[in-house]
């Protein structure tokens, strides 16, 4: 079931690159950028991690947490994160949990090649819990001003 804006949150709870749990429970009164991503250390993942990390205390001051989630180990992500400085969780998901509750799994195309893979998108969850935003297409490079709203682009 597709998720909507102004639907509650599905509850999620994952470790994150240094073993830390994260939970919307424990995070619950503060807003959250949950983002989705295929893979830790491919370009275009690489390119959206940064510009969340180059524009982190902006997205602090607006009084957002920043989350990643992947199917990569902690491990991986611990590696991702120290080789590139990023100050937020990355939560591993190797069951694809949240995963597909946040409908971030889905039917992907590659030289003409149709596989099933985790898809690039991000929701603003609000401090009640409730999704806020959800966006559908990532602009990597940009994807800061997506979330801020400084650069619209379609939304679902």
């Amino acid at each position: 079931m597709a998720l909507s804006l102004n639907q509650k949150a599905p509850s999620f709870y994952g470790t994150d690159q240094h073993g830390k749990e994260v939970s919307l429970e424990k995070l619950k009164g503060k807003k959250i950028i949950l983002y989705f991503y295929p893979k830790d250390n491919t370009p275009t993942c690489t390119t959206e991690a940064c510009n969340l990390r180059d524009n982190y205390d902006l997205l602090q001051q607006q009084g957002y947490v920043i989350i990643g989630v992947s199917a990569d180990t902690e491990k991986s992500h611990l590696k991702f994160s120290e080789k590139y400085e990023l100050p937020f969780s990355l939560l591993s998901d190797l069951d694809l949990k949240i995963i597909k509750a946040y409908d971030a799994w889905g039917e992907k195309m590659l030289y003409g090649r149709k596989y099933m893979g985790i898809l690039r998108k991000t929701f603003i969850i609000n401090k009640k819990g409730m999704i806020e935003e959800i966006i559908e297409k990532v602009e990597s490079k940009n994807h800061t001003q997506q979330i801020l709203g400084e650069n619209k682009s379609p939304k679902k």
